[in-house]
């Protein structure tokens, strides 16, 4: 296995360069969110003891070979496990996440998802969901039945752990975290994940063994984590005590093989896979606009606290953290790169081939709530019942109205919101 480390001293310049050619950052408030609105939304997932502790954070889209109405969205719920939704956001199929293996162990926590066409499995070819456990440091697949429109576990039985070498490691929950699928031109089948709480990506290529599916790592990428600002000063986000700026959002475009990572606190890059393995130095597209200004983790808090008076102006405009990433494809070379900046509730936009920023975006109320503090989402241009632009599903930190629990106060209450994404079309 190949392992790929970036020093801050070759990426460094890049940075500074801000996002590419002909695509200068604009500081905030230059420009104002389009106003969209949600068709559809799915049922409250409730992060508290009565409600299985689940907590709605990245979805999937599969549409059905052979019936559009029957298409699915997969969706993460945390501790919750995973929910599958209808194209009328109606819940039919929860999936618990593994039990965990001691009484001092961490249980499953699924954390992010993406879909996998035409894998080779016992002799035909399936779809699967691949999930990232990140309670138990393992991916977990799932085939999908055309047929019943229903998931079944197809992980064997003794599936290895993506980073850590052994449970103790496991416990300290540096885990597998985001996740993109990428099927090469050779038809191998390859995941990109992120490490919680560490700049750490690595590629796996998925193996199927006895009709069922596991995984080997074969390349290791590391982001930097403190960089040269223009004035000549170093400057690191700030984290958690003894983290480093992790990424989540991961997105691998399905004809180049160009993978983007939304580094939370930093930014976002670009990087290219070739034959399962990363190609070049990551480039960076766009900055978060808290880039360089002084943070500091305040314990009382419990998180970090931005000194934005002292902003010295070498952000750029997508508000920490940048999360959710995909990708609107209209054609082998064209479509639209979907961004969730989790800070300020609303989405940037990209052209999908130069990077060169498009628009910004807000799912805003209208027959349901809008969208706020948006971890994943997901798209496709398929034309779908009651998406005939295709279908957008982004989550919703924050979904109201509000539903009071036993003791008066608000639930912890998340879901995802169903647009048409025909909107994404005039982004270009």
């Amino acid at each position: 296995m190949r392992r790929l480390l970036i020093p801050a001293a070759v990426v460094v310049p890049l940075l500074l360069a801000g996002v590419p050619a002909g695509a200068a950052p604009t500081r905030p408030g230059g420009d104002v969110p389009r106003p969209v609105r949600a068709a559809v939304e799915t049922p409250s997932l409730f992060d508290d003891a009565a409600g299985g502790d689940a907590d709605a954070d990245d979805p999937a889209i599969w549409i059905h070979p052979t019936d559009r109405a029957g298409s699915l969205v997969i969706a993460t719920a945390k501790n919750g496990g995973l929910r599958v939704y209808d194209l009328a956001a109606r819940e039919r199929q929860s999936i618990g996440t593994p039990a965990a293996p001691g009484p001092d162990d961490e249980a499953g926590r699924f954390n992010n998802v993406d879909l996998v066409s035409g894998f080779g499995l016992g002799g035909r070819r399936v779809d699967l969901a691949v999930v990232t456990d990140r309670g138990r440091d393992q991916l977990r697949f799932y085939r999908i039945d055309p047929a019943s429109r229903r998931l079944t576990d197809v992980t064997v039985p003794d599936v290895p752990f993506a980073f850590s070498r052994d449970q103790a490691e496991v416990n300290e929950q540096r885990t597998a975290y985001g996740l993109g699928t990428y099927t090469a031109p050779d038809g191998a089948v390859y995941a990109v994940v992120s490490r919680r709480s560490t700049p750490e990506v690595g590629v796996f290529r998925l193996v199927e063994r006895a009709g069922r599916v596991t995984y080997r790592r074969v390349d290791r990428l590391v982001l930097p984590s403190t960089f040269t600002l223009p004035d000549g000063s170093r400057w690191s986000p700030c984290t958690d005590p003894g983290d480093g700026p992790q990424v989540e959002g991961t997105v691998v475009d399905p004809d180049t093989g160009v993978v983007h990572l939304a580094q939370e606190k930093v930014g976002l890059w670009r990087i290219r896979l070739v034959d399962g393995r990363f190609r070049g130095a990551p480039q960076p597209v766009e900055r978060v606009r808290e880039y360089g200004v002084p943070a500091a983790y305040d314990a009382d808090e419990e998180d970090c606290v931005t000194d934005y008076a002292a902003d010295p102006g070498f952000g750029g405009r997508i508000a920490q953290d940048v999360e959710g990433l995909t990708i609107y494809r209209t054609g082998r070379s064209t479509g639209t790169l979907v961004v969730s900046s989790q800070g300020d509730d609303t989405f940037y936009t990209y052209d999908r081939r130069t990077d060169r920023p498009t628009g910004r975006f807000a799912v805003v109320d209208g027959r349901v709530d809008g969208s706020q503090e948006c971890d994943g989402a997901a798209v496709v241009s398929t034309p779908l019942p009651g998406y005939p632009g295709g279908l957008l599903v982004v989550h919703d930190g924050r979904n109201t109205p509000e539903t009071p629990g036993e003791d008066g106060e608000a639930r912890p209450d998340t879901n995802f919101k169903f647009l048409d994404a025909g909107f994404l079309a005039s982004h270009r």
